[in-house]
């Protein structure tokens, strides 16, 4: 049978470089002897490839710079919990194809703090978990557990996260930064009273780069939604922690790995596809 597809939005790329990395590891870039856009011209410029620098991945490919650019993606069931997960992630990049079979350019681990695919030099200004703080000042404030109840009753908030449930994590969203952390200590002294505190976690969640997108793919069967850093769109794809645990955990250090294409598609256009195969457990292999 067929995967099912599924469309994941559009990017853009006006410097005519798109990017796919690790999210976890975009922002250790600008640390870096090169900014993320040289070394990724680079590698456009010799028909796409593979940037490294510690743990930090991505790939780079040439994209045409005045349209946008669409992302698909083919579903397959993950084999922790029967949910969709990407097979073959799909980006048009509005620029011919000269024919011929598919090129591989290199290959790309699952960031267990997913993945982002946008405009390279979009991408030099990403805050991310390397405490770039948050450019809009506001936080999201969220907390869950045993006592979750109880401290709603004492503090309200409506229900946050994925598929928010019953019981499950409350929140504000969108508070200037000093008060989220107001709000955030009297949760945190009211547990101490309330059972020692035990039973609640509290979090700030600066509006970096890096929570936005996830915050924005939260509700999307695939965790995938798109924001605008430095004006352009980026995509950014989360993955379930059980999911990469059963498929993808250990990453390149278990050569957890895969294949990243350049071809072409029915319209004569090019396109970058990511691969991930059909999961197979040790028995199987």
């Amino acid at each position: 049978m067929a995967e099912a597809a599924t469309d994941l939005g559009f990017v853009t790329a006006p410097s005519g470089v798109l990017v796919l990395g690790m999210a976890g590891w975009i922002d250790f870039w600008q640390e870096t002897d090169q900014p993320l856009s040289v070394r990724a011209a680079d590698a456009a410029r010799a028909g796409g490839g593979h940037l490294l620098e510690d743990e930090a991945e991505a790939v780079a490919v040439a994209a045409a710079a005045d349209r946008p650019l669409a992302v698909r993606a083919t579903v397959q069931p993950s084999p922790f919990d029967g949910a969709p997960t990407i097979g073959v992630l799909e980006v048009g990049l509005g620029l011919p194809w000269a024919g011929g079979p598919e090129l591989a350019i290199g290959d790309l681990p699952v960031d267990r703090c997913g993945m982002v695919l946008g405009d390279a030099r979009a991408l030099d200004s990403f805050t991310g978990l390397g405490g770039g703080g948050a450019r809009s000042g506001l936080a999201d404030v969220r907390y869950w557990g045993l006592h979750v109840e109880a401290a709603c009753a004492e503090f309200g908030g409506t229900p946050v996260g994925r598929a928010a449930y019953q019981g499950g994590p409350r929140g504000w969203r969108d508070l200037p930064l000093a008060q989220a952390r107001e709000l955030a200590d009297r949760l945190v002294a009211w547990v101490d009273g309330h059972d020692r505190g035990r039973g609640l976690v509290v979090s700030v969640d600066e509006h970096t780069d890096y929570h936005l997108v996830h915050r924005a793919g939260q509700d999307h069967e695939l965790l995938a939604g798109v924001v605008e850093v430095a004006g352009c769109p980026v995509l950014g794809i989360d993955w379930d922690p059980g999911d990469h645990s059963v498929r993808h955990a250990g990453e390149r250090d278990f050569g957890q790995v895969y294949p990243v294409t350049l071809g072409g598609d029915a319209a004569g256009q090019a396109v970058l596809r990511w691969t991930i195969p059909p999961y197979e457990d040790d028995g199987e292999r």
